[in-house]
């Protein structure tokens, strides 16, 4: 060992110890935001006077702040500073792009959409995503190097070593990559990378319509149809990843065939292409679902009516989910979902009639509160639970 080489620190030593209790006390509060020191003692099970001596530690070394507590509770409120680090979320969907920056606090400081062609290819995307970053950057006066981790959301299955299982339906330009080692190259981070309906789960758990909830369902009604599970407080993904495809669930096996080869499945009947195509003829090849809903709104007859059926066509499939999981919650997102009871009031009706009585008999269903904001949302979060945390302080002098 040369005699500028720092020497490790040895299993059970006094420094390993301390540092392993810091990482604790920072996992602790990038899991659950602001807390008082009372309430990290309580959460990590270490003594009040270790968790005091650690938190002066971490705020000498610019990694914590404490902060007046104006909620009334007893203490002060123990948080990451500014300069701890940032996160970013990537969302990319069959036609846009959405790069968000947040702190380790949880808070989404800045973010921006773009739109898509169709077509759009792996490398281009994660050019705009790299400029887009930039820009963000320079306007929050951040610098690179700040950067911690990155989340990336696709609508695409992905694997739980968060590659992708399958591209070729919805971004047939992404087939082939190594999307995770990949974009990390490209941007400079580690990243993780994760289906959209399961980031929409984590964004509207956290954020959303789900706050609070121990068993809930998303489901996201977009290009493509899926679902974003949330079991026992934390995501499930299955054996595989793949847990949630709802949009495959066979609803009338003589029906048109499916982009995944099947036929009759839910996405060829409640999908946003089909939901705009059955109006066609009345409304115009370049009806949007924005449109959609808001002529629904304003008392359009024919698109309330669409609407509707959508809701119908999809109950009978989340009653089957909700037979299987019982959860108490189930969230609809997707920009139909700004339709509100007229997509939910039909969706209730057909979940009443088919979902057994004791998995359904409490159910709520509602619609995201963050909208289409949900997926980058979810990806701050990912970036956030994957996210390096700056290494532990040295003890105060």
């Amino acid at each position: 060992m040369s005699e500028s080489a720092e020497p490790r620190a040895k299993p059970g030593s006094q420094t390993s110890l301390r540092n392993a209790n810091q990482r604790r006390v920072l996992d602790t509060v990038r899991r659950n935001g602001h807390l008082t020191q009372a309430q990290i003692s309580r959460r990590t099970a270490l003594a009040p006077s270790t968790v005091s001596n650690i938190v002066h530690e971490l705020i000498g070394a610019g990694l914590l702040v404490m902060e007046a507590d104006n909620a009334g509770r007893r203490g002060q409120l123990i948080s990451f500073s500014g300069s701890a680090g940032h996160v970013v979320g990537i969302d990319v969907g069959n036609r846009h792009l959405t790069v968000a920056v947040a702190d380790l606090n949880q808070r989404i400081l800045a973010q921006r959409r773009h739109d898509l062609p169709a077509g759009h290819r792996f490398a281009d995307d994660l050019e705009l995503a790299g400029r887009a970053l930039d820009d963000l950057l320079d306007g929050l006066g951040t610098a690179r190097p700040e950067l911690l981790a990155a989340g990336l959301t696709l609508p695409a299955p992905v694997d739980l070593d968060g590659r992708l299982i399958s591209a070729s339906s919805i971004l047939p330009a992404w087939s082939g990559i190594d999307v995770r080692e990949e974009a990390g190259r490209r941007l400079g981070l580690p990243v993780v990378v994760e289906n959209d309906a399961n980031a929409g789960a984590l964004g509207e758990h956290a954020w959303g319509a789900g706050r609070g909830a121990r068993n809930m369902a998303y489901i996201k009604i977009g290009h493509g149809v899926g679902s974003g599970l949330i079991l026992n407080g934390a995501l499930f993904r299955g054996a595989t990843g793949s847990a949630g495809e709802i949009g495959h669930s066979t609803v009338d096996e003589r029906g048109r065939v499916c982009r995944c080869g099947n036929r009759g499945c839910l996405e060829t009947y409640v999908s946003s292409e089909e939901t705009t195509r059955l109006l066609a003829d009345t409304h115009g090849p370049d009806l949007t679902i924005p449109d959609l809903v808001a002529a629904a709104a304003a008392g359009d007859v024919g698109c309330a009516r669409v609407i509707g059926d959508t809701g119908r066509m999809l109950g009978t499939s989340v009653a089957n989910l909700c037979n299987i999981i019982n959860p108490e919650l189930v969230v609809v997102g997707g920009e139909i979902s700004r339709a509100g009871d007229l997509l939910l009031d039909p969706l209730r009706e057909i979940v009443s009639r088919y979902g057994v009585r004791g998995s359904v008999q409490d159910l709520r269903i509602e619609a995201a509160r963050l909208g289409i904001q949900a997926h980058v949302a979810g990806a701050v979060i990912l970036a956030l639970q994957h996210a390096e945390l700056p290494a532990g302080a040295g003890p105060t002098r």
